[in-house]
């Protein structure tokens, strides 16, 4: 089984090193399975079935798991565009999360709202590959800037503003 999903991310490293299309990597990953490369078939046989694992244990449990929802896990071999695995996701909920927890010290409504504020501030920051704190220091200079035309200071559009701005105190 490890096997299979070594094969799967070995054959998504591939197609990005060598700049394929999602298209392409369907290709890559159809020739692989035509040519009979191991790797695609979750296991041998059925383990559960074949009494070689408790079906209520957690490997047996894993393995049913597996085996229901293969033809699902196996999607981006088959479909275009189909992520290899949700981390994006994934990472985006642990900063939710991290917000929750950190909202327990919040000692009222006003500091709650800035925490949550701040957090979803520096999330779109990462999201957008800025660095959330120069991003800060930067609205903190440019305040009159910022009320005339506030979307050119979103996270995504400042860097093209500031290099278009003479002066922190030119509008």
């Amino acid at each position: 089984m490890l096997q299979s999903l070594g094969t799967i991310y070995g054959f998504d490293a591939e197609t990005k090193e060598r700049g394929l299309t999602p298209g392409g990597k369907v290709e890559v990953s159809s020739d692989a399975q035509r040519a009979g490369d191991e790797g695609f078939a979750p296991v041998d046989g059925n383990p559960v079935a074949e009494h070689k694992t408790e079906p209520n244990s957690g490997l047996g449990r894993a393995i049913s798991y597996l085996l229901r929802h293969w033809t699902k896990l196996t999607l981006l071999l088959r479909q275009p565009g189909a992520p290899i695995d949700n981390n994006v996701v994934e990472r985006a909920l642990k900063k939710a999360i991290l917000n929750r927890k950190n909202g327990l010290f919040y000692t009222t409504m006003n500091g709650a709202r800035v925490g949550d504020l701040f957090m979803s501030l520096i999330h779109t920051c990462e999201l957008n590959k800025v660095n959330p704190f120069d991003y800060l220091k930067e609205l903190l200079r440019h305040p009159a800037e910022i009320t005339v035309r506030p979307a050119q200071w979103m996270p995504w559009n400042y860097t093209a503003t500031l290099a278009g701005t003479a002066t922190p105190a030119a509008a």
